[in-house]
């Protein structure tokens, strides 16, 4: 099972210091997702589905985190489906790992652009406003919202120093 899990560029820091990523809650094609989106049968659609689930949760990170730099980043790795615990409770596609990752488990980092100064400012907005758009504040939904016309980069694991 692939799972996406929100950071940021600070954590990201600690991730590669140590060679691990945190057990935590990310987001996975989960049967209950697959049964929203039951009008797509593409699994790519599905998986693009869950990794803008958690860049937003990446912005709740970055909201609890003032000192981060304003950029939403999302680990993704392949797992046994054993590995991972399904959290639809908590939120459809919303899964668990009771571990910290080793480091080769992960694929992927998607990251926003750190060169685009819309891009930036929009998260750093974005991050301001989403625990009132969580609780319903409209007008911060569609700042949040807005975030996500701004597609994260892929990066492959071994240029997360160049991130950092």
């Amino acid at each position: 099972m692939r799972i996406y899990l929100p950071s940021t560029l600070i954590a990201a820091r600690s991730v590669w210091e140590s060679g691990q990523v945190p057990a935590g809650t990310g987001f996975a094609v989960t049967p209950a997702l697959r049964e929203w989106y039951a009008q797509s049968e593409s699994e790519e659609e599905l998986e693009y589905a869950v990794l803008h689930d958690a860049a937003r949760a990446s912005l709740r990170l970055l909201d609890a985190d003032p000192a981060a730099p304003r950029r939403r980043l999302v680990f993704v790795a392949d797992l046994a489906d054993g590995d991972v615990r399904i959290r639809d409770d908590l939120e459809r596609g919303a899964a668990e790992i009771d571990f910290p990752l080793p480091w080769s488990a992960v694929g992927a980092i998607h990251v926003d652009d750190g060169d685009d100064a819309e891009v930036l400012d929009a998260v750093a907005e974005a991050a301001d406003h989403i625990v009132e758009a969580d609780l319903g504040g409209e007008d911060a939904a569609f700042i949040v919202d807005s975030v996500e016309g701004f597609e994260l980069l892929w990066f492959a694991p071994q240029e997360l120093p160049d991130l950092l």
